[in-house]
């Protein structure tokens, strides 16, 4: 089966168009027809800057993580035609000792939508058609609000980050930086049984939308009053650095108590100053936290049964062939959270 299918690729900074594509569905896998997809930071950066880290635009790519459809055709017969569904865009290879362990993230030949770390780079999902592993699709009910379950790959890296955590029931909760990771991070962990979520950032529009996601405190990350939580070596259990920021990182090392657990969630550059010796003395579990794994699943059911309500943080949605005014849009933060497409 061969279909035309129309995709938004990005050919290098500020350079994204719709294309016209061939996609041929020779009985293997799934063939999807994408219906929504939401704009993350990483296609943000591949806009604005051309590359994501290191890893550079060198040849037209497809955008985009964040995607549902339908299902057209399926090897699976557990997959019906029409069947809606989640992508998750991870495709790990199965084999390396890594994915042995069920540690499918720390994959080292994963195959992750839209990506430009090998060449040829790996194309995304903002796509009308696409060719997927059907381990890939993950089914949700016919009523469920489509504009939600986009977040499924996003809530997805935000309760690996809180599992990376532990256990959360009866826990204070601090988290710096409030973005849609943030406040899917708040979300979360209210889901998870945190006693108290408290949230900090320096945007008060930031703030008020992790009010909306479960929030039970914010403060101000430049003008708010941080001494309450610094008295008998800090006051949080958990602390979650959503930001990337270096001083974001500091602020999290003073706040959580001694033998509480640091999750860093946030991609930045280096820490030139950092706090070791308050890592040390206050013998704080400091932990990564990359993508997800069995968390995908868990999302989807969650936003379905209306577990997380993302809501507040959805900020319009563009037809797919305004894929540039839409990036844009995405790229101004004081106005934009979560913007989708539609194809």
């Amino acid at each position: 089966m061969k279909i035309d299918s129309h995709a938004c690729v990005i050919s290098g900074k500020k350079q994204v168009s719709v294309t016209q594509q061939q996609v041929t569905w020779e009985g293997k896998g799934t063939l999807v027809r994408m219906t929504r997809g939401g704009i993350c930071g990483s296609d943000l950066h591949y806009y604005q800057e051309g590359k994501v880290g290191s890893y550079a635009v060198t040849m037209p790519m497809i955008l985009g993580h964040e995607v549902i459809g339908y299902v057209v055709e399926s090897d699976n017969p557990d997959l019906k035609p029409h069947q809606k569904i989640a992508i998750n865009p991870s495709k790990p290879c199965g084999a390396c000792k890594y994915c042995l362990r069920e540690q499918e993230n720390q994959c080292t030949a994963m195959r992750f939508f839209g990506s430009a770390m090998y060449t040829p780079h790996v194309d995304g999902g903002f796509t009308q058609y696409k060719v997927v592993d059907s381990a890939q699709c993950i089914p949700f009910p016919d009523d469920a609000d489509e504009a939600v379950m986009v977040f499924a790959e996003p809530l997805a890296v935000c309760l690996h980050a809180t599992f990376q955590a532990g256990d959360l029931l009866g826990k204070h909760v601090f988290i710096s930086g409030v973005g849609p990771i943030g406040c899917l991070i708040a979300a979360a962990a209210k889901a998870r049984g945190a006693a108290s979520v408290t949230c900090s950032d320096i945007s008060a529009r930031s703030l008020e939308m992790a009010k909306q996601m479960g929030a039970t405190d914010i403060i101000h990350a430049a003008e708010g009053d941080f001494a309450p939580y610094l008295a008998d070596k800090g006051y949080f259990d958990i602390a979650f650095e959503a930001s990337g920021h270096p001083a974001s990182l500091q602020r999290c090392l003073e706040v959580v108590c001694a033998k509480g657990t640091l999750v860093q969630v946030g991609m930045g550059g280096s820490v030139p100053d950092f706090a070791i010796m308050t890592l040390i003395a206050k013998e704080i579990q400091l932990v990564g936290s990359f993508r997800f794994t069995h968390e995908f699943s868990l999302a989807v059911e969650w936003l379905a049964t209306g577990v997380i309500q993302p809501q507040p943080l959805f900020s319009g949605a563009f037809a797919m062939q305004e894929i540039d005014a839409a990036l844009q849009f995405a790229g101004d933060k004081t106005r934009a959270a979560k913007v989708q497409l539609t194809f």
